[in-house]
């Protein structure tokens, strides 16, 4: 059993993490901005501000994982910053951190990424472009464990089926030659991350 703190646990994916992570025995807290408006599982509740590194540190002090699931473009960058200056005041203590990324730094093919696509509406190729350089970012970051689990180019809702493929910088594709994920087989990808490491460091990411 893991303890995990999921910070954005009121958004779509951070309660698919919720609750999934219970379902298999772990002890989790939700971090939320506002403790009125929490509507996930009656579990441990933290009110915090992603941009606060004192309050970064205080939701993670004692936990074995900081799980990000910050959405919206404008927090994602800045986020990823206050969140390692949190862990870094816990010095050696500091939980592993799991982030929530984008898919748009995903390559479609070589040279082309998500982001590059014809049409898309600018407040979401900003969003990629957000969660592009938090991942660079982190990138820099050798004194913390960390790992970026991006998801598919679709993110959908969906059941939860446990079966999906992993890959690394490249979108994984299924027979269609489409890159989509459901939000819970995402969220039981990231809980199998935590359980069994193998991305340390580095961005993965998932798909049918």
């Amino acid at each position: 059993m893991a303890r995990i703190a999921v910070i954005g646990a009121n958004g779509n994916i951070g309660r698919c993490i919720v609750t999934e992570a219970l379902a298999r025995g772990h002890e989790v807290t939700a971090v939320v901005r506002d403790l009125d408006r929490y509507q996930g599982l009656a579990i441990a509740v933290l009110p915090a501000d992603v941009l606060d590194p004192e309050d970064v540190a205080r939701v993670a002090a004692g936990q074995d994982v900081l799980v990000s699931a910050v959405g919206g473009g404008r927090l994602v960058a800045p986020a990823a910053h206050a969140l390692v200056a949190g862990l870094r005041e816990l010095g050696g203590d500091a939980p592993r951190l799991v982030v929530v990324g984008g898919a748009g730094s995903l390559l479609l093919r070589p040279g082309v990424r998500v982001w590059d696509a014809p049409g898309l509406p600018e407040p979401m190729r900003q969003t990629l472009h957000a969660h592009g350089e938090a991942l660079a970012y982190l990138e820099t970051v050798a004194d913390l464990g960390w790992t970026v689990l991006s998801p598919a180019e679709t993110l959908e809702a969906g059941e939860r089926t446990g079966h999906y493929r992993t890959g690394t910088d490249h979108a994984v594709l299924d027979g269609e030659g489409r890159s989509r994920i459901s939000i819970p087989d995402y969220a039981a990808a990231l809980v199998d991350e935590i359980e069994q490491p193998r991305h340390l460091g580095e961005r993965f990411t998932v798909g049918y």
